[in-house]
């Protein structure tokens, strides 16, 4: 560097609050010459500045510098738009051949990329909204295929995109061109992640029509014909009668080009064609028909219907002014159907109660009363046999909200400990990177604590030196010696251990001397212990790479076969299920249970309206797999490796005659475990005592212990941790439902994030109700006392909760994703289903009517009505489906926790869509006496029930 002033800026990086996630600084001259990094400043004008600056998105030194610091960033963003808009010939690399060279470029509306030549064609693109992380350098796996030398690492990037972190991995002519798309790439998403959501939706709303109007416009002369309006209507869904378009069409086209609509003109025929009936009878409602709101009118509608308490005028005007397009309404202090609509489409019209986007819960009880947010085998990026590992998975995850992620240690070469699911043909990765992604990653989002949860297969000379990176690396976020325990013996609450890592492992027992650098323990929860059915190697090397990697592809087709898993919705949804029956549980019944006495699954194949899907546990169920009967002799292990499945006639169950393996256990490694030491499970009474421990159990082990003893398990947990994992047969990296374990009070229920589907939809829900900090705070109950999840009436004489929900229209639902005509289908039939998912006897699943023909503004206009024992546990699951004479397809979903619902008339958008949405009316009642709602409608059940006149329990404020 010269001696001019340098100034640091950080890099725009994604899946951050602020733009500034990634941290990597790069250093800039001011004056003089360009150097690597995320942006280059050379500029005269401040050439006489002194002082060196650090500029960050919140904290800016030096007055002098921030207008014209703000002024360049803003300029140099937008010369790499338009640099990317103009597109860039590059290599775009695959797997197992050569590069292809292709155009790249930015949509003029900088929604998507784009590239030709392609067979897609039009669909040859990647949304902006769709990319995850954008990699710098020759990071991912397709480039490490390639020899050394192959490619400048300044000329390569790569795109991570899509629900399964897809990868685009490109290669530019110069790294000045590659520097562009990162820094533009790396803003953009940003941008949208970070900005306002009304801003948000409003840009959304208008780049959707953008693109709509140049789709419809099949000859490119930048206007529609009638023709084209109809084929356009076609697409979206719209059943309108042909003279009523023409009539609207006419109405629109006001320019000297007659017979043809522009791209203004199409927004007013959009416009009219929208105008929301509902909506309008609404607001014709309260504004004692009149065709605006006035202050007063609206004051009326937002404390009787949206239970907004002491709404003023200001409030209302407030609302007029940011909502009413028309400025003689503005003028006049009223709300028209336009900004009456733009209101409840807002996010102030959501269902989502937009305090809960904050941390909203007590964080100040013992850790054990929390479910966490947990991660299975986190650094997978695909299945559990041959998929990438990635240290970018901890990264995201983190960013995700889990607050619990796992480490598979073993031994490498040169004495680094790798991280990867042993015996199986996953890639390898360094502990020392992971470690200091975690570093990096881990209170980004929050600063609540995160649990590293170390599978240590390593030995002891790696062990010291996983140790050391954790002790340098960490440094004192490791430190909770000044973080005492209650003194009843309570684990410290999520506050006390803010900005700290607690490290779960084992822990060597305190009769070794306390001199002895290493010592003995329990190593029930060795890989060894993978079912063999699920090796892919078991040390036989003398295959080489490619035989073995041939058998692992045979392997995991033929396991996918058997399990037909295909994560999509099921119409007959495992949500509701008997519940079991009164009194002691037969163990010889096979009725009891099911055929391998493990949950169902969550996954299932929903096409011909046919449940045809079963776990991988069940695909082998043609095995030896007996169920055992617990007994205080035998032992739960920790273990992360599943052997609820015996492959030959040698497994047996374990029983306390059995020699236990052993491991060696280094005490540097050992001396990080504070608050969570591992430990197996062997009598669930006997244990409960114990809060510094967890116990691992696989979900079958579990179930096992959930339909034997709920109670006692529920007692267990209110004092110690419970850590539940997937089955080692889920090597499709499937997930299972997660509800009875969270019924149950374990607070560890570890999920395979990569696996995007319902269960993760269902985690996403639970977790978004306090901020998605990680953390929720269980029900007092479960905290406290006796608790059967699995009784008829858990809570007696207690109120419950009557849910009211009338689902009144839809917006904009589009056909399904898998749709074999596409766009040119026949337009969809919707209808609505609403699922409660919570304790046994809360589950139950209504649907309304079939819309024929309407995708674009169906209107329903039907109530159901649930009863719900305990809210706090429950989620309320909004589902659309297309009536199909041969089945149904699945359109899209939103869950939502109970609680955090709010009520009156909300918009509930799919989550994942644009603008797609139903409308629905929330109204929550406190009754008594008895209801039974299982398999049966609940509408209509209630008779019994008394509605009290208390108010709602979801209050809304102005």
């Amino acid at each position: 560097m010269s001696a001019h002033k340098k100034t640091n800026f950080l890099s725009i990086g994604p899946m951050s609050s602020a733009l500034m996630c990634s941290a990597a600084v790069a250093t800039v001259d001011i004056p003089g010459p360009p150097t690597k990094g995320a942006f280059s400043v050379n500029d005269k004008d401040v050439a006489e500045s002194k002082s060196t600056y650090v500029v960050d998105e919140f904290f800016w030194i030096g007055s002098s510098i921030i207008a014209f610091s703000k002024w360049r960033l803003g300029y140099m963003v937008e010369k790499c738009m338009s640099s990317m808009q103009k597109g860039t010939q590059m290599v775009k690399l695959r797997g197992s051949s050569k590069g292809l060279v292709r155009f790249f470029y930015l949509d003029e509306h900088k929604s998507c990329i784009r590239w030709r030549p392609s067979r897609k064609n039009e669909k040859a693109k990647i949304s902006i909204d769709s990319i995850r992380e954008v990699g710098e350098g020759k990071q991912s796996e397709i480039f490490q295929r390639y020899a050394e030398g192959s490619f400048d690492p300044n000329c390569c990037f790569t795109l991570y995109y899509g629900e399964h972190m897809e990868s685009l991995d490109l290669v530019s002519g110069t790294g000045e061109e590659a520097r562009t798309w990162i820094t533009g790439l790396k803003y953009l998403i940003a941008g949208i992640s970070d900005e306002d959501s009304l801003a948000k939706r409003q840009r959304t709303r208008d780049q959707w029509l953008k693109q709509t109007f140049t789709e419809a416009d099949k000859n490119g002369d930048g206007s529609l014909s009638i023709s084209e309006v109809l084929q356009l209507l076609h697409k979206l869904n719209v059943n309108l009668p042909r003279q009523k378009v023409k009539q609207m069409f006419k109405e629109a086209d006001t320019d000297d080009n007659q017979g043809t609509l522009g791209f203004e003109e199409f927004c007013s025929f959009y416009k009219m064609m929208s105008t929301r009936r509902d909506l309008y009878l609404l607001m014709l409602t309260y504004s004692n028909h009149k065709d605006h709101l006035d202050a007063d009118d609206l004051t009326r509608f937002l404390e009787i219907e949206q239970k907004m308490i002491k709404v003023s005028k200001d409030h209302c005007l407030e609302i007029i002014n940011k909502f009413e397009p028309c400025s003689e309404n503005q003028k006049q202090a009223v709300l028209g159907i336009d900004g009456f609509t733009n209101y409840m489409r807002s996010p102030a019209g959501d269902i989502f109660n937009p305090d809960h986007y904050g941390v909203n819960q007590d964080m100040s009880q013992p850790l054990c009363n929390y479910f966490i947010a947990s991660s299975h085998n986190t650094y997978l990026m695909g299945d559990q046999l041959m998929s990438q590992s990635r240290v970018d998975m901890y990264a995201w995850v983190l960013q995700a909200g889990c607050r619990c992620v796992e480490v598979d240690c073993w031994d490498g070469q040169d004495g680094e400990p790798i991280v990867h699911h042993g015996y199986t043909l996953t890639s390898k990765i360094l502990f020392k990177d992971v470690i200091e992604t975690i570093n990096k990653y881990a209170f980004v989002k929050n600063d609540f604590p995160v649990i590293l949860s170390i599978e240590n297969h390593c030995s002891v000379p790696q062990q010291k030196k996983m140790a050391q990176y954790l002790i340098d690396i960490l440094g004192d976020k490791l430190d909770v010696s000044n973080i005492k325990a209650e003194e009843s013996g309570w684990l410290p609450s999520p506050e006390k251990l803010k900005g700290k890592i607690l490290v779960k492992g084992k822990k060597l027992p305190p009769n070794i001397d306390e001199n002895a650098e290493e010592g003995d323990v329990s190593d029930e929860d060795s890989a060894d212990e993978m079912e063999d059915d699920c090796k892919l190697m078991n040390g036989d090397m003398s295959a080489n790479r490619k035989q073995v990697e041939n058998m692992a592809k045979k392997k995991l087709d033929n396991l996918m076969k058997e399990s037909k898993i295909r994560d999509r919705e099921d119409p007959d949804s495992f949500t509701i299920a008997a519940l079991p029956p009164t009194g002691p549980l037969d163990q010889n019944d096979p009725k009891a249970k099911g055929h391998d006495g493990s949950v169902a699954s969550d996954e299932a194949s929903s096409s011909s309206n046919k449940r045809t899907g079963h776990s991988f546990m069940g695909s082998f169920s043609k095995r030896k797999k007996k169920v055992t009967k617990l007994k205080k002799t035998s032992s739960l292990e920790d273990t992360d490796t599943d052997q609820e499945s015996s492959s030959s006639a040698s497994r047996a169950p374990l029983h306390h005659n059995k020699k236990k393996k052993t491991m060696k256990l280094s005490r540097a490694l050992s001396d990080l475990v504070k608050y969570t030491c591992s430990v197996g499970l062997y009598d669930i009474e006997a244990q409960a005592n114990c809060s510094w421990q967890v116990s691992s159990l696989s979900e079958t082990k579990a179930h096992q212990v959930m339909q034997q003893k709920a109670s006692s398990f529920n007692h267990f947990n209110q004092r110690q941790l419970a850590r539940i994992y997937p089955s080692s047969y889920r090597v499709d990296s499937s997930n299972f439902n997660p509800q009875p374990f969270w019924n149950a009070g374990c607070q560890l229920v570890a999920l395979n994030y990569q696996s995007e589907g319902r269960v993760l939809q269902l985690n996403r829900a639970k977790f978004y109700s306090n901020g998605n900090c990680g953390f929720i705070l269980k029900p007092r109950c479960m905290c406290e006392g006796a608790f059967n999840p699995n009784s008829e009436d858990p809570l007696p004489g207690q109120m419950k909760k009557q849910l009211v929900l009338k689902i009144i229209s839809g917006q904009q639902l589009p056909k399904p994703k898998d749709s074999m005509l596409g766009d040119r289908g026949e337009i969809i039939d919707p209808f609505v289903e609403v699922e409660i998912i919570g304790l046994p006897v809360d589950c139950a699943k209504e649907q309304t009517r079939v819309v024929d023909d309407n995708g674009f503004n169906p209107m329903w206009e039907e109530t159901l009505v649930f009863t719900v024992h305990m809210p706090e546990l429950t989620l309320v699951r909004f589902l659309v489906w297309d009536h199909d004479p041969i089945g149904q397809d699945f359109i899209g979903q939103r869950t939502i926790a109970f609680n955090s619902m709010m009520p009156g008339y909300r918009h509930v958008y799919l989550e994942g869509m644009e603008e797609a949405s139903i409308f629905v009316h929330v109204a929550v009642h406190d009754i008594t006496g008895q209801s039974s709602q299982r398999h049966k409608r609940p509408v209509s059940q209630k008779s019994k029930a008394v509605l009290s006149r208390q108010p709602c329990c979801c209050t809304a404020r102005p």
